[in-house]
């Protein structure tokens, strides 16, 4: 009996090869729709799933490939007697290739003015059950789901139909995309229908690229990314020069994604070391910015990374040259600066819009054996928000630096502490186990300059003893969400020191 190989594909990339391939190999094709076509106007023989199920195609298409005489011929094992005898039975031929690609939902809902109708429509019922049953009956059928299998299949074939390994190996890639679009379609229902917390949690990813290890050199890593992004990501940056990413990379140039993305209207500049800011500055130009961000922390910022809302000029670039920098990230790179910054071999320049993905409303952190999810945190405050506690108001230049430094602090690990002024970082005390040493750690980077600065945390203070540490330090302002049952101590605290204090009434742990 001659082998046949069905065939029906959405993304016809080197189809015609392909089955001029399958042709040659003595296969008869079979095939639906925009494919049958296809093949036919390319010269090749092929049937219609019509006349191998002697069934026309009915409900506008919806219904085509749902036949007996197709899944009985994918799911009957050879080297069961019983099938092969009912198969014969019933005048059914086997079928031994399936070449199979879905409708393509993803770039569907992917655009702007897409419709609930054409999303649905667009949803493959046929395609997956096909793709399916051939793969679990992979020891008799070869399935192809990627385009880019085609030669090492043809390959293959041509060798005794291949190995069982082989189409073993086909099959677990069929289920993993499967198994990614299922996922695509049930997000896409949960948006939809708006349900808030899903009894099962559901997200598939697309990889980027396999890592030369992870956070340390024994650990194997991958990185992946969601099938939609839209907006700022690391995931879907262009790469424009530079060594590969690294996992520490890639974690790093996330996090100074993340605190730049803060700044919308002014040029802005982010030094990030360890998932830390540890500079940042804004000013009227992406020069200044840099700048401000560069002074605030002249010794962290060697070996770390920069985020810049705006491109990256010429001046700008001379700045960015003078020391080791592991990545620079920006919206674009004029033609001069990239002359300028390639210059350094290694030095990785990435390149993504910086405008946030208003999509993206949740995050995800493994633990062992589970995940815990939440909304991002997009909370943020305006002058008018704020509530003034001490008998001191903060002065307007005071209170444009107290909602800078807010910014900054929330993206900063707790207990977690920020002195700024003139907007830019003085001293930023990360991680730590009390607020005190936050505190200590920032008014030491800070020095001097914390005379007049200003000084945000990230929570509440539980006793009076930062606010005491603040005086010394100079500080002249103070934001905080507020919240203590001990509030009063350290509002007291401030008027004896004539400090200014806003209260948040929001706070920003980050663990």
């Amino acid at each position: 009996m001659k082998k046949r190989a069905l065939v029906s594909v959405s993304d016809k990339t080197n189809l015609i090869p392909f089955a001029e391939g399958l042709e040659k190999l003595g296969y008869e094709l079979i095939s639906t729709g925009g494919t049958l076509k296809k093949l036919k106007d390319a010269g090749l023989s092929a049937l219609g799933v019509s006349e191998v199920t002697n069934f026309d195609e009915i409900l506008d298409g919806r219904v085509k490939t749902l036949h007996p005489y197709v899944h009985a011929g994918l799911l009957a094992r050879r080297d069961e007697e019983s099938h092969v005898s009912q198969l014969e039975e019933r005048g059914i031929a086997p079928i031994d290739v399936v070449v199979v690609n879905l409708y393509p939902f993803k770039e569907t809902i992917a655009k702007e003015d897409v419709t609930e109708e054409d999303a649905i429509e667009n949803i493959d019922i046929g395609g997956p059950t096909m793709l399916r049953a051939a793969s679990k009956n992979f020891r008799d059928v070869t399935v192809v789901v990627d385009p880019t299998d085609y030669d090492q299949v043809l390959e293959q074939l041509g060798n005794n139909g291949g190995t069982v390994d082989f189409r073993k190996n086909l099959a677990a890639k069929v289920f993993r995309h499967t198994a990614n679009y299922d996922a695509m379609i049930a997000n896409y229902f949960v948006d939809i229908t708006n349900e808030e917390d899903p009894e099962t949690f559901t997200q598939t990813f697309e990889k980027v690229q396999s890592l030369r290890y992870g956070e340390n050199p024994h650990q194997n890593a991958a990185f992946y990314k969601e099938g939609n992004v839209k907006g700022a990501s690391i995931a879907s940056a262009k790469q424009l020069h530079g060594k590969e990413l690294s996992y520490n990379n890639i974690q790093d140039a996330n996090a100074a994604l993340e605190v730049v993305l803060e700044f919308t209207e002014n040029p802005a500049a982010v030094a990030v070391k360890h998932m830390n800011p540890c500079g940042v500055g804004i000013g009227d130009t992406i020069e200044n910015a840099y700048l401000k961000a560069y002074e605030g922390d002249p010794v962290s910022i060697f070996g770390g990374i920069v985020a810049l809302n705006r491109e990256v000029d010429v001046a700008t670039a001379k700045h960015l040259k003078e020391i080791f920098l592991e990545i620079v990230i920006a919206p674009s790179f004029s033609e001069e600066a990239f002359a300028i910054l390639t210059e350094k071999q290694n030095i990785r320049l990435l390149e993504t819009p910086m405008k946030a993905d208003e999509d993206d409303t949740k995050k995800v952190v493994s633990v062992l054996g589970g995940l815990l999810v939440q909304d991002r945190d997009h909370g943020s405050v305006t002058a008018n928000d704020l509530e003034v506690v001490t008998d001191r108001k903060p002065e307007a230049k005071e209170m444009e630096e107290l909602l800078f430094s807010w910014k900054v602090v929330k993206h900063v690990k707790s207990n977690a502490i920020v002195v700024a002024k003139g907007d830019s970082t003085l001293g930023v005390g990360a991680g730590q186990m009390n607020r005190v040493g936050a505190a200590a750690i920032a008014f030491e980077q800070a020095g001097e300059k914390a005379e007049g600065a200003v000084m945000a945390s990230d929570a509440f203070f539980p006793m009076p003893d930062t606010v005491e540490n603040a005086a010394k330090a100079g500080i002249k302002a103070i934001i905080q969400p507020g919240g203590s049952k001990r509030d009063q101590d350290s509002i007291d605290a401030c008027n004896q020191h004539g400090i200014a204090m806003v209260f948040t009434k929001m706070r920003h742990f980050k663990h």
